[in-house]
């Protein structure tokens, strides 16, 4: 069987720049208590969510949510730039630092930042459930079963753990962590030399679709409503025959994960496309996971692994913020424009904590914007989204709304405290609906 009876065939999706795709006309017809149409009734739509994802990671917050943040002042201002933003936060599930003592999980501690984020209307992302990065040191003590060398018994036991953290953490976290990065980086997994961990030799002797099969079961024994990404950074035409592979497999992938750290420089337009195009003729939505552009000098391009260039200190420049603020805008309007797109998330909101020590947030280390998040702001609150709008019904009680898909609400002003009635755009196009006051 080839791979071409598991997939959509290649299609050719032209970016959209008028974002139709994005957008909705619906025709509400207001009613009464009563049941008779309210005629010539002035009302104010307003947005509430987007049903695009514009993410970042929540990894600063945790604290805050936890009432125990060492800089309270600091963090509540991160957090007040956070929630102006985004709409979806992705929270650290790598297992060295969640589970450091074996048998002692942080479940607590990040299922109360989680919550944190739903109660303010923000989805939440776990990352990741597999990954050969960040493992628990007594993991590896499990792998060598008392010596130095990775036996076949201690592999079993290490894929028993891994099985059992899996369901554990997807079953503690259902219903306010839904969404999952599956399976993290597995291109590269059971080659991967950078570090001695107990995932590559597993993934070695398993092989990488048996590895996806793993995570992606477990998950979904552990939460069947459960979104499944992989997720992976490498853009080669190695991610796409693995892709390829695991659905000759008969697994099925919900979402596919896109990392795009641009620390050498931004894709381009040709790029980006190219890429969008590569890995949207799977027919299974794209979510660019992992982005960061630089606001400093860029990595030299000869670095081949990200984590090997270390500088003491990289600061965010005039010139570099500038340009960050261009590459951000131009890098969205091509993901929006594009169907396949529905989620970006950006690594780091602020200069402080950023990975690699990089000039890659949208806030300076002391947490004043940068340019590109003011232009983000701009595009996700303004351009982007509806303003609350007056409007006025017609004789037969309707009015005509468009927007970007996602949630809305109508009241009535000249009703104080009335209701205000809640209605979705969830697909393109014209919709009708109609809404009741109780």
């Amino acid at each position: 069987m080839t791979s071409s009876s598991l997939f959509t065939p290649p299609v050719t999706h032209r970016p959209d720049p008028s974002l139709a795709h994005r957008r909705a006309r619906a025709h509400l017809t207001l009613h009464g208590p009563d049941g008779e149409a309210l005629a010539d009734r002035d009302v104010v739509v307003r947005q509430t969510r987007h049903a695009f994802w514009f993410g970042c990671i929540g990894f600063d917050l945790v604290d805050l949510a936890n009432a125990d943040s060492r800089d309270p002042g600091y963090d509540q201002r991160l957090a007040d730039a956070w929630l102006g933003v985004f709409n979806q936060a992705t929270l650290p599930f790598y297992w060295g630092t969640f589970e450091p003592a074996r048998g002692t999980p942080g479940t607590a501690r990040l299922r109360r930042a989680a919550e944190w984020f739903a109660e303010r209307g923000v989805a939440v992302k776990g990352h990741p459930l597999v990954w050969h990065t960040v493992q628990p040191g007594w993991l590896l003590d499990v792998a060598r079963a008392g010596g130095d060398a990775v036996t076949g018994a201690g592999l079993a036991e290490v894929e028993r753990l891994q099985r059992e953290r899996i369901r554990r953490d997807v079953a503690d976290m259902a219903g306010v962590i839904d969404t999952w990065d599956a399976i993290n980086e597995v291109v590269i997994m059971p080659v991967f030399t950078a570090e001695d961990n107990a995932i590559t030799p597993l993934a070695r002797a398993r092989g990488r679709v048996e590895m996806i099969r793993m995570a992606f079961e477990e998950a979904r024994a552990a939460n069947p409503s459960a979104t499944l990404l992989l997720n992976d950074f490498d853009m080669s035409t190695a991610y796409e025959c693995l892709i390829e592979a695991v659905l000759e497999a008969g697994i099925r992938i919900d979402r596919l994960g896109l990392q795009s750290h641009m620390h050498q420089g931004w894709w381009g337009e040709e790029k980006t496309l190219r890429v969008l195009e590569r890995f949207g003729r799977y027919g299974i939505p794209i979510h660019l996971t992992e982005t960061t552009l630089l606001s400093g000098d860029l990595m030299p391009e000869h670095v081949v692994d990200l984590n090997d260039w270390q500088v003491d200190e990289w600061p965010s420049t005039p010139e570099g913020e500038a340009r960050q603020a261009e590459e951000l805008e131009a890098y969205l309007r091509l993901l929006l424009a594009h169907p396949n797109v529905e989620a970006f998330t950006y690594w780091g909101l602020s200069d402080r904590g950023m990975w690699l020590n990089a000039p890659g947030g949208l806030l300076r280390a002391d947490g004043s914007p940068k340019p590109a998040y003011e232009r983000l702001r701009d595009l996700v609150r303004g351009e982007w989204w509806l303003a609350p709008t007056p409007l006025r019904t017609d004789a037969g009680g309707r009015v005509d709304v468009t927007g970007f898909l996602g949630d809305y609400e109508l009241s009535l002003p000249g009703a104080p405290g009335g209701p205000a009635l809640p209605f979705s755009l969830d697909a393109p196009g014209p919709v009708e609906q109609t809404l009741r006051l109780t």
